[in-house]
């Protein structure tokens, strides 16, 4: 029974911590865009690479 007075507090402690780890991130902006950077995995604009000469052959004339 005497291991509650240490559980209850701890607990306390910890739940405390985890809201302001939650509070903190929700106020630099962690949570803002939620849709955006998987939209641009989807819409990725990179020019195609350019072929190397020792990989085309129609390069070697």
């Amino acid at each position: 029974m005497e291991i509650i007075y240490l559980l209850i507090p701890l607990s306390i402690v910890l739940v405390a911590a985890i809201v302001g780890v939650f509070l903190w991130s929700v106020r630099s902006g962690q949570f803002d865009d939620l849709k955006g950077p998987a939209h641009r995995i989807l819409m990725d604009d990179d020019a195609p690479a350019r072929k190397n000469a020792s990989q085309d052959p129609s390069a070697a004339d």
